[in-house]
This record gives C-alpha cells, sequence and structure tokens, in this order.
C-alpha cells in the first residue's frame, strides 16, 4: 500500500498538468474531468487516511523525499481533497464560454496537489519545493484574470509578500545542514543544537506566519480577494493560509524546545485574531469582510498551536476550512447573479436566492461561534490550551472571540434584510450579473454547510479524546463547563449587541474607522519600509553598474580603438611609406639603365633593367599594407633561415 501516497499526489498534480495544457478547444469537457480527477483523489485520500501508507525516494545526496499519512495529515488530505471537489463542482458553472476553463480547473489540481505534497512531507527539501509550487501556482490563480491591472497587480504583491516570508525555510534548511541534520527530516529539526536550533525556528516560525496571513503579513490576502471566487474559497480555507497552521502544529515540537517559539506564536495568533476581527467589522466589502475573518479565525489556529493545542488546532482548522468555503461559494454566487460584493447592495439577497441564502446564514452563525455548531466547539478546545499558558492569553483570545460573532453577524444582517425599493441601483458594480445562480451551485453549498453544521462533535468528549490520540496529543488540556457556558455566553451577547447596532454607525472615531477599513494600513507601511528602500537600493547598484562598472568597460574599448587607429597610421606611415621608397629606388635603377641604353649600352644592359623592373613588381606584390600579413611573411623569412642554418650545419 506504500505506493497510494504516491498516487494521492501524482492524480492532482498529473491531472492538473494536462489539463493546464489542454487549451480552449477542449473547454466543454474540461470541468468534467476537472471534477472527476478531484472526487477520484478524495477517493484515494481516505483509503491513505485509513491505510496510513509511507514512502520514499532518493532525492540527493544523504538526503531523501519522505511522504508519509500520519494521524495529523489524515485529516488534512481528507479536508483539503473533501473541499478541493466541492470548490471545483461549483466552479463549473462560473466561467464564461471565452475564459481558459483548462487553465483554471488545471492550476485548481496543481494547487491542491502541492498542499497535499506539503502536508504529507516527511522532509524539508520536500515539503519546500511543495510550498515554492502552491506560491507560484496561487499567484497565477489569484491573477486568472490577469488582462485587467488590478488582478495582476494583487497577484504580485500576494506573491512578493509570501514569496518574503518564505525565505524562512531556506535560512530553516541552511541552519539544519549546518547542525548536521543532513537528512533534513522533519523530526530531527528538534534535535538541533543552539544556535542552529533557534535559526531553524525562527525560518519556519517567519514562513509560517507569512504563508497564513498573520500579523505583520495579513494585508496580501485582502488583495488576494481580486482573484474568482472558487479560487478564495479554495486559498483561503483548507489550503492556502491553512499551510501555515498546518505546519507550526506539525513542528510543534520544534517551536517547544526553543522556549521563546511558542509563546511568540501564541500571542500572534491571539492578537492577530482580535485585531484583524476589528478589520473585518470595518469592511463594507462582503468578500473583504470574509478575508480579513479569514486572518482572525487561522490566528485561533496559531494561537492553538503556540499554545501546545495541536488537537484544538486541528477542529479548528477542518471546522474553519468547510464553514469558510462554504461561505466564499455563497458569495461568489451572489456575484455571479449580481454582480457585486458591497454589502449595501447585498440587501434581501438571502430572501432572493433562498437556497444560497440558507447555506449563508448557517456559515455565518457557524463563524460567529454560536453553539452547538461547530466552530463554538472549536474555539473553545483552542481557549482550553490557551488558558494553560495564562489567564491574559485566554482573555485575548476570548474577546477575539466576541468580536467573530460582530462581523459574522454583520454580515448576516445585510443579506436577510428586506429588499430595497430599488434593489438593481446597487448591483453590477463588480461585473455584470446574470440574476440566477449557476445549476452547479446548490450540491456543494449543502454538503459543506452540512460539514460546517456538525463538524462540531469532533469537540465531544469521545471524538474528542479520539483525534487527540490520532494526532499525538492525548495529554492536551479539555475545557470545562464553565469555560463552555462563558464563552456561549458572550458570543451570544455580542451577536445580539451587533444584531442591534447593525444599522448604526460604530461609536469609534472616524480614523480609527479608517484605519481598520483600510486593513491598518499595513500595505502601505510594507512599502515604506521594505519596498522603497530595496528599490532605491537597486536603483543605486543599477548606477554604480552603469557608470563605474560598465564606464570601466567602455574606457577599456576606447583605449582598444585608440591603439588601433595608432597601429594603423605607424603602418600607413612607416611601413607602407618604406616600401614605397624601396618601389621608387628600383623604378630610379630602370630609369637609369635605360639611359645607359639610349647612350649606346647594348642589349647586356637592357636585360638587367628588365631583370630589375621584374623585382620592383615581386616586391611590391607583398606590401599589401595587412600588418599581419607581414607578420606571416616575417614567420616564413624566419623558417626559412632556420632552415638554411640546419642544412648548412
Amino acid at each position: 500500500m506504500n505506493g497510494l501516497v504516491w498516487v494521492l499526489i501524482a492524480l492532482p498534480l498529473g491531472g492538473g498538468a494536462v489539463l493546464a495544457l489542454t487549451g480552449p478547444r477542449h473547454d466543454r469537457v474540461v470541468p468534467a474531468l476537472g471534477v472527476a480527477v478531484a472526487v477520484a483523489t478524495l477517493g484515494v485520500a481516505v483509503a491513505a487516511a485509513v491505510t496510513r501508507p509511507a514512502a520514499s525516494a532518493p532525492l540527493f545526496d544523504g538526503m531523501r523525499a519522505g511522504l508519509a499519512v500520519d494521524g495529523l495529515s489524515a485529516v488534512m488530505v481528507v479536508t483539503v481533497t473533501g473541499v478541493t471537489a466541492a470548490v471545483l463542482v461549483f466552479a463549473a458553472g462560473e466561467f464564461a464560454a471565452d475564459e481558459n476553463r483548462g487553465r483554471f480547473f488545471g492550476l485548481m489540481l496543481v494547487f491542491a496537489g502541492a498542499m497535499l505534497v506539503t502536508v504529507t512531507a516527511t522532509t524539508l527539501p520536500l515539503l519546500l519545493m511543495a510550498w515554492e509550487v502552491m506560491g507560484v501556482t496561487s499567484w497565477a490563480l489569484i491573477g486568472y484574470r490577469w488582462r485587467q491591472p488590478e488582478r495582476a497587480a494583487a497577484a504580485d504583491v500576494a506573491f512578493l509578500t509570501t514569496r518574503t516570508a518564505d525565505l524562512g525555510l531556506y535560512l530553516a534548511a541552511g541552519a539544519a545542514l549546518a547542525a548536521g541534520i543532513g537528512s533534513l527530516s522533519l523530526d530531527d529539526l528538534a534535535h538541533a543544537d543552539s544556535p542552529w536550533l533557534h535559526l531553524i525556528t525562527a525560518g519556519v516560525v517567519v514562513a509560517a506566519l507569512g504563508k497564513s496571513a498573520q500579523l505583520p503579513f495579513s494585508f496580501w490576502l485582502s488583495r488576494a480577494m481580486q482573484g474568482p471566487s472558487p479560487v478564495s474559497a479554495l486559498l483561503h480555507s483548507a489550503t492556502m493560509v491553512a499551510a501555515g497552521a498546518y505546519l507550526l502544529l506539525r513542528l510543534h515540537p520544534l517551536s517547544a524546545a526553543t522556549g521563546w517559539a511558542g509563546p511568540l506564536v501564541a500571542w500572534t495568533g491571539a492578537l492577530t485574531a482580535l485585531v484583524l476581527g476589528v478589520v473585518a467589522v470595518a469592511q463594507t466589502d462582503l468578500k473583504q469582510l470574509l478575508a480579513a475573518s479569514t486572518s482572525a479565525q487561522i490566528g485561533f489556529m496559531v494561537l492553538a498551536a503556540g499554545s501546545g493545542g495541536v488537537a484544538a488546532g486541528t477542529t479548528q482548522l477542518v471546522a474553519h476550512a468547510a464553514t469558510k468555503s462554504g461561505l466564499f461559494l455563497a458569495a461568489g454566487a451572489w456575484l455571479t447573479a449580481l454582480g457585486t460584493e458591497r454589502l449595501s447592495a447585498l440587501r434581501g439577497a438571502a430572501r432572493s436566492y433562498r437556497l444560497v441564502g440558507a447555506a449563508f446564514t448557517v456559515g455565518a452563525l457557524t463563524l460567529a461561534g454560536l453553539p452547538p455548531l461547530s466552530l463554538w466547539a472549536a474555539k473553545d478546545e483552542v481557549l482550553a490550551a490557551a488558558r494553560a499558558e495564562g489567564a491574559v492569553l485566554y482573555a485575548v483570545g476570548l474577546a477575539a472571540a466576541a468580536v467573530a460573532a460582530v462581523y459574522s453577524v454583520k454580515a448576516l444582517w445585510y443579506v436577510t434584510r428586506p429588499l430595497p425599493e430599488n434593489p438593481t441601483a446597487g448591483y453590477d458594480t463588480e461585473r455584470h450579473g446574470t440574476r440566477r445562480t449557476a445549476p452547479t451551485t446548490p450540491l456543494p453549498l449543502l454538503v459543506l454547510t452540512l460539514a460546517a453544521a456538525v463538524l462540531g462533535v469532533l469537540a465531544l468528549p469521545g471524538p474528542a479524546a479520539w483525534l487527540k490520540r490520532l494526532v499525538g496529543a492525548a495529554g492536551e488540556p479539555s475545557p470545562e463547563p464553565w469555560e463552555l457556558g462563558l464563552s456561549a455566553a458572550v458570543t451570544v451577547t455580542a451577536a445580539v449587541l451587533a444584531w442591534w447596532r447593525a444599522s448604526r454607525p460604530a461609536p469609534v472615531p472616524g480614523s480609527v474607522a479608517r484605519w481598520a477599513h483600510g486593513w491598518l494600513y499595513l500595505e502601505r507601511a510594507a512599502r515604506a519600509i521594505v519596498v522603497r528602500p530595496v528599490l532605491g537600493l537597486a536603483r543605486a547598484l543599477a548606477a554604480f553598474d552603469d557608470r563605474v562598472v560598465d564606464g570601466a568597460v567602455r574606457q577599456t574599448a576606447r583605449g582598444g580603438r585608440a591603439a588601433a587607429r595608432l597601429a594603423r597610421r605607424l603602418d600607413d606611415d612607416v611601413v607602407d611609406g618604406a616600401v614605397r621608397r624601396t618601389a621608387g629606388g628600383g623604378l630610379a635603377a630602370a630609369r637609369f639603365a635605360g639611359r645607359l641604353d639610349d647612350d649606346g649600352i647594348d642589349s647586356a644592359v637592357r636585360a638587367i633593367a628588365s631583370g630589375a623592373r621584374s623585382l620592383g613588381r615581386w616586391a611590391r606584390r607583398p606590401q599589401t599594407g595587412l600588418l599581419h600579413q607581414y607578420y606571416a611573411q616575417a614567420a616564413v623569412g624566419f623558417a626559412v633561415l632556420v632552415l638554411i642554418i640546419l642544412l648548412v650545419r
């Protein structure tokens, strides 16, 4: 059964590559083929989760490419493939006839395949390769409609931001090699000696926080909303943004070995959950609200990873994947039908499209963390792990849970309002709406909504104990009854207040509201602190190259040309002049012989003159003015002299 893990990654990678290269001629069959590959991969993932295959192959000298499905990756492969299949079913009816479906479905499958390699890799080189493929395919998917400049620019921002953080994995790999971990096995990283252990951990933490859009990298997720809705549903639920959280959960022993990494990760996750929750509340665009909530909800996973709650973070990851993918698909269905993402224009959308509205309602209530839905139970597991680390950390996490109820209820309030008198006035701001949903919309929405509602069973005592044993975290704390009651009271109270005040402006200064609406102006800060200095340095180096390095080359070339001109003058004035004088002397001798003949000298003298003219002609022939021919003649003459000397001796 070891070959099963190779099939698990070969199906989406190979099938995606083939579909991406088919071109527009086969667009009619591409969606069906893409869905078939995704469903087949889901079947293989379920089989792999049950049988737990492992395999490896030589990669570099002393290193192997290892793949294995253990407890944590078993949960991840089923989650990733399940969400991928649902999203591709939805996407089958979302694209116009003139769009390249082969490229889209192919890239989506390759992206999912890279995520599967990431969650099953047991060695750092293979994980790093998959990490890079995931980054570049996400760039291509976010900029899928690349003919629109703003979408291409958004893809560049997302790619460069995550790419900068990804350099941390290269730092980790280099430090691991320096520490003597030649195999680069993930399980061996925690055994590195100091100071390499700290460098490895720092690199992993930076890469994970960047990929999961945690502070201060969160702004790239806002720009990523320029991609098609199915891309948002996949990238921002179970795959790309979840990859960083998964890596921190997988390498929890590494962060625990340093002493400082665990608290740093936990506090980063808690603050991201709280601050990005406030950002979500300030948004006026549905997809931007969902994007900010993604960073906030991933923050709970990061909080769990830093607090040692591996099972709690896994529960949060699975429940959030189903919930957020369903919400993004609902937002995409409304965008297709109504052509807008603005909350003010979506008033009454849930009433006009009841199936989509029902799915969105369940998803929003789940995202709010209301009991008994899945994210309520998952959140309490995370908060139990946080409380074990400290009361202040628990309090920040509980406040973030209250904010989650506010932004979720805000979105729900808008879409469930009665229709305004002229609802079409706010439509078609993003694209021309079709005023209907695609036939492929209901099935994935219903499946994901059902999963979002019931996955909370993983936090019940029996299933929770099973999950903890599965991921190797049997000793993790569980929430006390009073914690369950407290969190339920806090979220319900926050939800009621949010519904009551939804139509009123927030009681905060305008500057604070603008700051939150602008995603804390983090992108502007990144441009000022990182981009402009780097571009300035690049311009300075370019000027140095042009003026100093290239200048020296140009001066050398000018010197060469001057030397060539001098050599030409020397050849014309000296060498050729001497030749002309020699030839002139021969002509003078001939004229003198002619005079003697005129004066009565006999024919013998005329013969001498004729011979002199012949010698002059022969002497002029080799005088071409070409310096290399003179060198060749000199070489021949020298060879003849050497031959004569040898013969004489």
